[in-house]
């Protein structure tokens, strides 16, 4: 992993002025900075500094020197900011829509003792950790806190796990204990492990658990407190104690700082291990006080003992893929796109088993992607920005997709047809046909609003036989033989109806249910179910063919039509008919 310099957000100074905390927005649109005199500043995903607010003490009395910032989390919807204080209260703070409006107090919770840390989870729950070494949970909706577990020491740190349902706490006595929202099984909520030093720098990535402290080891440990791995540093003259580690969004590299030095471990899925892949000295940085990843995984920013903070770009490779996208590797199983015609366009893919990402292709029209490791394919539609992961055995990347319905993309290898919808982690069903034709091959799939559950597929066995398949209950409900060869098929939206043409240009429908078919219409060049209805249309030679109600086949309506018709569309209840002539549309 390379972290590339981008720029200084903010600047240090002569003397002691620690950053008390960093955060970025879940929306990546947005940097919160705490500072030492007690003030929230916000940059834009640029770093470009946008607004910025003072917060105020629990005491309205006090001083404003009489507490300082100890910690700041964004919350999951990334409107509000929780902001922890050594003079025993968090403050939520609702920051707006836009830039410079009014920060307003929307929950403010005090507590028995001074909190040292805090973190938001996803669900919406604030995990805040004290002096007297408890652990309360924050409740915005009712304005309420309770203990979630308690200890004899103080919690010096925080760290959730990349889903955000849960927390490590690290005490002043090396004890680290886990608290999830809903237990996992192998991980346990309790006491975790116990660390020789405090566990003032710790991590919660993939797999693991990463602690560090003044002992100048960084120690990874697995989910059930085992050792699995220790760098230590200890006959490293330069090297002083560890201050902060911060987890990537998914969980496949962690940071660690130190004095003048930021050090950069991976995970290497095929390796099934953490290295060091990265060891920078920043010079006259001094001791790093905090450092938080951008969600996307695509930056880092990091806060000094005397204020300074400064931004890297975290990337592994970058390419360009027919000048048209640029994809950045953020991590090994992740990795960010972004359209060259429109840079604010990005979307972030990823292997959601955590696999290592070989290879990356945009399909069909630019508005699909493909992705492969060694155990899966990742397949996206960017127009929707939905993405699925299926188990997929490398087969000589044979395969051929096909993205021609909306909905569903088909992919043949090897005889077997498999169908994956978008944002689904399976295949819908897999079928063997030698006949892959976007025009012999018809999927429909909750096609009506009012239909949950309707995912039919139709597909040739042979050149002479037309199989319909229920999707949610993998069987056959229909097998339909004709005695010339089929050329076109399409089911109807709701599924119980079949037009097919033949090579003697015949239109037949069939009802699906019953399996009885009928003649429709003799010399077909075109046919096409009307979008959103059960309308049928047909041309023959100069004569177009409207059945309004295909229950009643024999009731057809003809009219005249010049040219050759190419496509019905529906738009605002109306429908229209285009027709080719020569060189001219109509």
């Amino acid at each position: 992993m390379q972290l590339k310099f981008m720029k200084t957000i903010v600047e240090a100074q002569d003397h002691l002025y620690r950053v008390a905390g960093l955060c970025w927005s879940a929306n990546n649109q947005k940097l919160a900075v705490a500072t030492a005199d007690r003030v929230i500043l916000l940059f834009d995903e640029n770093g470009e500094r946008r607004d910025k607010f003072s917060t105020k003490a629990a005491d309205p009395n006090a001083m404003k020197n009489s507490y300082v910032i100890r910690g700041i989390t964004f919350s999951p919807d990334s409107s509000r900011l929780a902001v922890a204080q050594s003079d025993s209260i968090v403050y939520v703070y609702k920051l707006g829509e836009q830039w410079n409006e009014k920060k307003v107090i929307c929950n403010k919770f005090p507590q028995g003792s001074a909190v040292t840390c805090i973190s938001w989870l996803v669900g919406g729950l604030i995990v805040a950790g004290l002096e007297d070494g408890k652990v309360r949970s924050l409740y915005c909706k009712n304005n309420k806190s309770k203990t979630l577990y308690g200890t004899d020491s103080m919690v010096v740190t925080l760290a959730q796990n990349t889903k955000g349902t849960g927390v490590l706490s690290g005490h002043e006595d090396g004890s680290v204990v886990r608290f999830l929202l809903v237990e996992e099984p192998g991980e346990p909520t309790g006491r975790l492990l116990q660390h020789p030093v405090a566990p003032v720098a710790l991590a919660w990535p993939q797999g693991g658990i990463v602690v560090a402290g003044c002992d100048k080891k960084i120690c990874f440990y697995d989910l059930q407190g085992r050792a699995m791995r220790t760098f230590d540093y200890g006959r490293d003259e330069v090297e002083r104690e560890f201050t902060v580690a911060a987890a990537s969004p998914n969980g496949q590299a962690v940071a660690v700082g130190s004095f003048d030095r930021l050090r950069i471990f991976s995970w290497s899925p095929r390796q099934n291990a953490w290295t060091e892949s990265l060891c920078k000295t920043i010079p006259n940085l001094y001791s790093v006080t905090a450092a938080c990843w951008r969600k996307d995984g695509s930056r880092l920013a990091v806060g000094s003992l005397c204020g300074a903070v400064l931004a890297y770009e975290s990337v592994l490779r970058r390419t360009i893929w027919q000048d048209k996208f640029e994809l950045t590797f953020v991590a090994p199983s992740q990795v960010l796109l972004r359209s060259l015609h429109e840079p604010i366009t990005t979307m972030l893919v990823e292997s959601q088993l955590g696999l290592e990402i070989d290879d990356i292709r945009i399909m069909g029209k630019d508005s699909y992607l493909v992705g492969r490791t060694e155990d899966s394919l990742i397949l996206c539609d960017l127009t929707r920005s939905l993405t699925s992961e299926i188990p997929w055995i490398a087969t000589g990347r044979h395969e051929r997709f096909y993205f021609e319905n909306p909905t569903v993309v088909l992919i043949f290898n090897a005889g077997e047809l498999s169908l994956v919808e978008y944002g689904e982690n399976y295949i819908l069903g897999s079928v063997r046909t030698e006949f892959v034709n976007p025009h012999v091959i018809s999927v429909r799939l909750n096609e009506r609003g009012n239909t949950r559950n309707n995912k039919k597929l139709a597909y040739l066995l042979d050149m002479k036989t037309v199989c319909v398949v229920d999707l949610m209950l993998q069987s056959t409900i229909a097998q339909i033989s004709h005695d010339s060869k089929i050329d076109w098929l399409e089911l109807s939206e709701t599924g119980h109806k079949l037009l097919f043409r033949d090579r003697k240009m015949r239109l037949v429908l069939v009802d699906v249910g019953t399996g009885q078919k009928q003649t429709l219409l003799d010399k077909v060049a075109f046919v096409q179910w009307v979008p959103s209805s059960d309308v049928a249309v047909a041309q023959s030679d100069t004569n177009l063919a409207v059945w309004y109600n295909i229950d009643l086949p024999e009731h057809v309506t003809m009219m005249p039509v010049r040219g050759d018709v190419v496509d019905v569309l529906r738009e605002d209840g109306r429908t229209e008919i285009i027709t080719r002539e020569a060189a001219s549309e109509h």
